[in-house]
């Protein structure tokens, strides 16, 4: 990050970064309006609040944003569940420091468009006043709140062409996608040209993401939806659309010709056949975001659930390797420098934001229920600044 940050300070102040100390808000404000949950749950946890502690600066790395737009993700559905509390709380306080045990007041949501507001004593790549994007981890308090921490190194610059709304659509899925299909499954623009590539799950947010990408890179895409996605998948750039109630999947993949690179967002039983529809022999590769990591921890503790982990990960590594083709599993990863890939992309219009629906601040209960019905077209987006 040192290169990144040393560019965009010389950029920013004609060669001579600026300095800046660590230092408490200038509005010496101790409380913001936020959307927590004291306890995990249904719906019901959701409690707004005006009284959420205000977040100040521990590092010198971290910025604070001002947040003007978030979005929703199924992580947030599964973490007001308690879904990897285990994991999560283990990554907040590895030490055991706190004085309480306790990780509430909770403040979900990941994505986020802003506007920086302060910076700390290393950031030389952003200033006050910048408009930046970022995709907050789950083990820090999230984005459904009036400002929220980053470090410096989970932000980018929002792209010029999108307004926060739209931006704010974007971050979670598209590293997500990111990790997946290029630091994971190893494509890439310069070698990602004429392969075939399914897409499992295509209409949710990685899914339409993923479409964009490898089509960008010029893969050949097959998405997979129901049937009144189809208009939307051609208009991402797939190249085939198979709706999956019209028929047997399964069967309706295996009459097309074997593929490159499968990204499985679906998970189940999906994975028992969908690796049968890979080139066998040819470095071809499959990657799902559906894995039992966190939910192997929640029910066997932090040590026995990474060796049951690690063991089912290896095991089946291993299997699909002896018949020729690659087995992976993928997570979210949090990266300025990545964001700064995908803006490029952005700018450039090769992928656009895709948004099922946006909602107020006060409307955060409703857009979960939203989230929670399934059969979204894209992303559920808060509009978190008032207009």
């Amino acid at each position: 990050m040192l290169a990144r940050g040393v560019l965009r300070g010389a950029v920013r102040a004609g060669g001579q970064p600026p300095v800046r100390g660590l230092r408490a808000s200038p509005w010496l404000r101790s409380a913001m309006p936020s959307w927590v949950i004291d306890r995990y749950g249904g719906n019901e946890v959701l409690r707004f609040t005006r009284d959420m502690v205000f977040p100040i600066i521990h590092f010198p790395n971290e910025v604070i944003i001002k947040v003007h737009a978030a979005s929703l993700n199924p992580i947030d559905i599964s973490m007001r569940s308690g879904y990897g509390a285990t994991a999560l709380n283990m990554k907040r306080d590895p030490l055991k420091l706190k004085s309480t045990d306790s990780e509430f007041p909770l403040t979900l949501g990941r994505d986020v468009s802003g506007v920086v507001m302060e910076c700390g004593l290393s950031v030389s790549y952003f200033k006050p006043g910048d408009e930046v994007w970022a995709a907050i981890p789950p083990w820090k308090q999230g984005t459904l709140s009036e400002f929220v921490v980053a470090s410096g190194n989970e932000v980018s610059f929002k792209p010029k062409c999108l307004s926060h709304t739209e931006a704010a659509s974007l971050p979670y899925v598209g590293l997500t996608a990111w990790a997946a299909v290029k630091q994971v499954g190893g494509l890439n623009q310069s070698n990602c040209s004429g392969k075939r590539v399914l897409i499992l799950g295509a209409s949710g947010g990685v899914g339409t993401f993923a479409v964009q990408l490898v089509k960008a890179w010029g893969a050949h895409v097959t998405a997979v939806c129901s049937h009144d996605a189809s208009t939307l998948m051609k208009k991402l750039g797939a190249d085939d659309v198979i709706d999956y109630r019209s028929g047997n999947l399964e069967e309706q993949l295996k009459a097309l010709p074997l593929f490159d690179f499968i990204l499985d967002n679906v998970g189940g039983s999906t994975e028992k056949w969908a690796l049968d529809l890979l080139k066998k022999w040819s470095g071809a590769t499959y990657v799902t975001l559906v894995t039992p990591f966190l939910i192997n921890m929640d029910k066997l503790g932090v040590a026995d659930g990474m060796l049951q982990t690690g063991v089912t990960v290896g095991s089946k590594t291993v299997k699909h390797l002896l018949k020729g083709v690659h087995y992976r599993w993928a997570f979210f990863m949090p990266s300025g420098p990545s964001l700064d890939e995908i803006a490029e992309l952005v700018d450039s219009g090769k992928i656009q934001p895709v948004i099922d629906e946006v909602f107020t601040f006060p409307e955060v209960p409703k857009a979960f229920l939203k989230l929670e019905g399934g059969h979204a077209r894209g992303k559920t987006v808060i509009n978190v600044l008032s207009k």
